[in-house]
């Protein structure tokens, strides 16, 4: 027999989206349950952001070794210890995984359910075969999940490996195939090709890093190239060898057949909403073609119903920041129901930790739309030459009528904090000419966006 609960807002994941949600809920004097089936600790902490960055971190000190002769410093018996790596990565990643685990508990138990929940109609839930939750309101904040294609799957099994369990190899692999040059493919790629691992990336596409402005995916391209071995524009075929190995064929652009050898194959070709298994027909919920629920962006309300979805789970801007802000204006708007609040408006910002580094600000480029903007150049970064590091080239766009900025897109040393003072100027609805009224240190990276601005300065002058 079904237990019954009751609540005003019933939160469907416990991610970085649900907790926003939870705790903005609460905040407003609600009676709120978060529901979870799986592990927890968000994706972020488990299997993305942090996971990444410390892989890339053990990937940047191996190369700075490298490079040190550079500086006239001569480092000999240079050895990397796959095993080390790999270990320091996963503690690191659960002492993160730790932090989140601890706030949920923090939550009181009243206010947690565990199970797989699915709609019994658009105001009940059920818990796997022990509760029925009925709520006011019910948020959706069960994040996304990455997509092998069956193909790779049957054919590599064990063999391949996603964002969510490539942290969970004992050792570096030898040689490793990335299928997929947008941002998760090519950060991870890189930090393995830096480790040593003889790192191959594939696409169907043409482009490197999900970059959109042409002057910048040609200078990406160049630097990239220049460390790891890239075969775009093509699809593959996976065959499993005797010996456990993934044999992989393709033809180049030229139609010549090329096959390699692999001990691993990362599919890094996306993710998708993790709504299956919902119920969401019995929510009489309207669903786009890959079954995530049609929303108002503005609240976040999914129709006329009080059911909000938020952070990765309405595939939108599937980044931390914006799953915790929009966790918050769903929790909110959950709990004051019929009442909503809008969003605010904020421009897009998403960065790739290539090293230098790849960041896409406001709106990203557009053909069409930029016959009405200006647009500022830098390509020489003083502090980057001291430095040794490529000065890579910054985009800055403006509205050529008035001079507001509009964004940009970035590649270049430390382009991750340029990324934020740019994105705070576009919030601002600034000019090129305001932000030049305030000071910019020397010799930093931040000068090389001062220089795009003076561009963009002189341009819309004239």
């Amino acid at each position: 027999m079904l237990k019954p609960a009751a609540c005003d807002v019933a939160i469907i994941g416990s991610g970085s989206a649900g907790l926003s949600a939870y705790h903005a809920a609460k905040a407003t004097g609600a009676k709120v349950l978060l529901i979870e089936a799986g592990p927890g600790g968000t994706t972020c902490a488990r299997y993305g952001c942090m996971p990444s960055k410390l892989l890339l971190a053990a990937a940047r000190s191996a190369r700075d070794t490298r490079a040190a002769t550079t500086f006239g410093v001569r480092v000999v018996d240079i050895a990397i210890d796959g095993k080390a790596v790999m270990a320091r990565v996963r503690r690191e990643r659960d002492h993160f995984v730790g932090a989140v685990l601890e706030e949920v508990a923090a939550i009181p138990p009243s206010d947690r359910l565990r199970g797989r929940a699915r709609f019994s109609s658009p105001d009940t839930l059920t818990l796997d075969d022990h509760t029925i939750v009925t709520a006011r309101a019910i948020v959706i904040a069960t994040g996304a999940r990455p997509v092998v294609p069956r193909e790779l799957a049957e054919t590599c099994q064990e063999r391949i490996v996603t964002h969510e369990t490539v942290f969970d190899l004992e050792t570096l692999p030898r040689a490793l195939a990335v299928i997929g040059a947008g941002p998760l493919g090519l950060e991870l790629a890189l930090a393995f090709g830096r480790l040593g691992v003889k790192t191959t990336v594939f696409d169907e596409g043409d482009t490197i890093g999900a970059v959109r402005d042409p002057v910048v995916a040609e200078v990406v391209a160049d630097q990239m190239k220049r460390e790891l071995v890239f075969e775009l524009g093509v699809k593959v075929e996976a065959k499993r060898k005797p010996d456990g190995d993934i044999l992989l064929q393709w033809l180049e652009s030229g139609g010549k057949a090329r096959r390699g050898t692999f001990d691993y194959v990362l599919d890094a070709t996306g993710r998708k909403a993790a709504v299956e298994g919902l119920n969401l027909n019995l929510a009489g919920l309207d669903c786009d073609e890959d079954g995530v629920p049609v929303f108002d962006p503005d609240t976040l309300r999914c129709g006329g119903l009080n059911i909000f979805i938020a952070g990765d789970a309405n595939d939108d801007r599937p980044v931390l920041h914006e799953a915790s802000l929009q966790g918050e204006l769903a929790g909110r708007n959950a709990a004051h129901a019929p009442k909503l609040e809008k969003r605010k408006s904020m421009p897009s910002m998403a960065v790739v930790y290539s090293d230098p580094d790849i960041a896409s600000i406001g709106p990203g480029w557009d053909e069409d739309a930029a016959k009405g903007w200006n647009v500022g150049c830098s390509d020489d970064v003083g502090r980057a030459r001291v430095d040794a590091r490529p000065s890579g080239v910054l985009r800055v766009y403006a509205e050529a009528k008035d001079g507001v900025l509009l964004g940009g897109e970035l590649f270049g040393p430390d382009v991750e904090h340029l990324a934020h003072l740019l994105s705070w100027a576009v919030q601002l609805k600034m000019t090129a000419r305001d932000v030049l009224d305030m000071p910019f240190y020397h010799p930093t990276m931040e000068e090389s966006l001062r220089t795009a601005l003076r561009d963009l300065a002189d341009k819309q002058k004239n």
